[in-house]
């Protein structure tokens, strides 16, 4: 203790001065610079890598998702659009599918035309009612609610209208196979006669631009499956039961744009087809969605059509005879003759009568001597039943 108190007083310092460097030494070292230093290192480091790399949201996750203000179409449609058509065109309609570029052109009298509505104009449809695909020209509604079985009616009297005379229509059938007796009944008969074509034709659109011109009212043939089927065989795309309604509306499809300017369809045979609410079903549900009229051959009292067409909305009336199954001129005229007595009786009947020389002779002289102060012939429209 006495040594202690006599030594002197810087000596005790010195030793602590002389301790080693591990003995709390770390505790005097200048952190806080060394914490500033470290910070701006890392603001250089990061101003580095946005000036160099150049990409501010580099390392982030990126997700990119195509924007279309498009509706999605039905993949149905688009696949039934864009198909091309089974087997050949014997019409050679004009190229008017979709994307196609659209040329517009002034008219001669100044007005302004598409190339699709003068395609329309030569197919022999209206071109608001009509909507361009891959088969070609099909009949549609009119964005203001005029229907092809309305624009293309021939205007006429009703039942209601006739003034007590009774009302006859008659439908021939079978035009645009044959070239020659097609002219002619386009030629001999009144326009008040409705001319239905087989849509097999190799001149299609222009007979029926002159049936058109000579006042006719036009209807579409479609083939439909009958009992006897293959054996009896109405043609190439005969709609056919049991089978997908997607297939039958192709064929439907292929049917419709063979010609333009039709207020309707009638079957060709089809007896099976027409008994099968299943098959039939869509097919008129397709046929109303067209706007489109429908006319039973008569054949069939298993024809599920009265009912089908009450369902759609689709115009609608039924064959009460055929007037040549005996392709001769005497049985044309008996038949002719119990046309007009049941017409007399009920006050209107609808007969049909095959494009035959002899049917179109017939009935050319029976209309020209058919007194029309008791009975006219109409167009069939006039004598359909129509939606209210």
């Amino acid at each position: 203790m006495t040594d202690e108190l006599s030594a002197p007083l810087g000596n005790k310092r010195r030793k602590r001065q002389n301790a080693r460097p591990g003995d709390g030494g770390w505790r005097r070292w200048p952190w806080a610079r060394i914490g500033l230093a470290l910070l701006g290192l890392g603001m250089v480091f990061v101003a580095g890598w946005v000036i160099v790399i150049d990409d501010p949201t580099g390392g982030r996750p990126i997700a990119e998702a195509p924007v279309s203000n498009q509706g999605q179409p039905n993949p149905v449609a688009v696949e039934v659009g864009t198909q091309e058509p089974a087997g050949s065109d014997p019409v050679g309609l004009p190229a008017t599918g979709p994307g196609g570029p659209s040329i517009i052109t002034l008219g001669e009298d100044g007005t302004i035309t598409t190339s699709e509505d003068r395609a329309a104009a030569e197919y022999g449809a209206l071109p608001g009612l009509v909507e361009s695909t891959q088969l070609g020209l099909l009949p549609r509604i009119g964005a203001d609610g005029l229907t092809p079985f309305e624009a293309y009616a021939r205007p006429s009297l009703s039942p209601n209208a006739a003034g007590g005379r009774a009302l006859i229509g008659v439908v021939m059938t079978g035009l645009g196979l044959n070239e020659t007796s097609t002219r002619d009944a386009i030629e001999m008969l009144p326009g008040t006669v409705t001319l239905a074509f087989a849509p097999y034709g190799q001149a299609l659109v222009d007979l029926t631009a002159q049936a058109r011109a000579a006042g006719h009212e036009l209807m579409l043939e479609v083939p439909l499956e009958p009992f006897d089927y293959p054996q009896n065989d109405p043609g190439p795309h005969t709609l056919l039961v049991e089978h997908p309604p997607r297939e039958n509306l192709e064929k439907l499809y292929w049917l419709l744009s063979r010609m333009g300017g039709y207020t309707g369809l009638i079957n060709h045979m089809g007896a099976r087809f027409t008994a099968s609410a299943a098959d039939f079903g869509p097919v008129m549900e397709e046929i109303g969605i067209r706007g489109l009229g429908y006319l039973d051959n008569g054949t069939s009292a298993r024809s599920v059509a009265p009912q089908l067409a009450a369902q759609n909305d689709v115009p609608f009336a039924r064959v009460d005879m055929v007037l040549d199954e005996n392709p001769s001129r005497t049985a044309i005229l008996q038949q002719l003759d119990m046309l007009e007595a049941q017409a007399s009786e009920r006050g209107w009947a609808i007969a049909t009568i095959s494009a035959l020389p002899v049917s179109i002779r017939t009935l050319s002289q029976w209309a020209e001597s058919l007194d029309e102060e008791r009975m006219l012939i109409v167009p069939v429209s006039a004598l359909a039943t129509t939606p209210d």
